[in-house]
C-alpha cells in the first residue's frame, strides 16, 4: 500500500497565488510614478508576504501535529 502525503489540500495553489500577487504588486510599484500609489502597493505587498509566511508556518505546525 502506498503511503499518502499529509500535505494540506490547496497549499501549493495558495502559496503560488500569493507569490503571483506579490510579484504583480512589486511590478506595479516599480512602474507607478505617483508616490502615494507606490506606498499603497508596497504596503499591500508586505501584508501579503506576511500572510504567506504565516500560512507556511501554520502548515508546518499542522503537519507536526498531524504526525
Amino acid at each position: 500500500m502506498e503511503a499518502k502525503s499529509r500535505r494540506p489540500e490547496g497549499r501549493d495553489n495558495t502559496v503560488s497565488a500569493l507569490n503571483a500577487a506579490i510579484e504583480a504588486l512589486n511590478l506595479a510599484k516599480g512602474f507607478s510614478s505617483i508616490m502615494p500609489t507606490q506606498t499603497v502597493f508596497g504596503t499591500v505587498s508586505i501584508i501579503l508576504t506576511t500572510v504567506k509566511v504565516s500560512l507556511l508556518l501554520f502548515f508546518i505546525g499542522w503537519l507536526s501535529i498531524a504526525d
